[in-house]
């Protein structure tokens, strides 16, 4: 077992949790909030991202080049990323997600093709 790659990823899942509340909850949570009080506490959001981000990229360096430690980063994104749209934004599933997971393993297989 790749020890390193499953705890980066763990930290990475974490992390975009975060990161992806601090971007995009404040749409739906603090609409009616001037911009800067969103920025404010998304700022306070991201803090914990990257608590888990940083520690999650200097783990996944250890066996992933730059490039392909981005590519986990990104489906990683993806995944964390459709769930929200659906249970917490309460938007329709799309068609477009399939597509865009499969550019991703396109992608994957790129990255880490020998």
């Amino acid at each position: 077992m790749n020890w390193p790659l499953i705890k980066a990823v763990i930290l990475l899942t974490a992390s975009n949790a975060f990161m992806t509340f601090a971007w995009y909850a404040h749409l739906k949570e603090m609409k009616a909030k001037p911009w800067f009080i969103a920025a404010l506490l998304s700022w306070g959001i991201a803090f914990f991202e990257y608590m888990l981000q940083v520690p999650a990229n200097r783990i996944g360096s250890e066996t992933l080049s730059l490039p392909q430690l981005k590519i986990v980063q990104e489906v990683v994104t993806l995944t964390v990323f459709v769930p929200f749209v659906l249970l917490y934004m309460k938007q329709p599933l799309k068609w477009d997600y399939l597509w865009a997971a499969m550019c991703m393993c396109g992608a994957v297989y790129f990255i880490f093709r020998k």
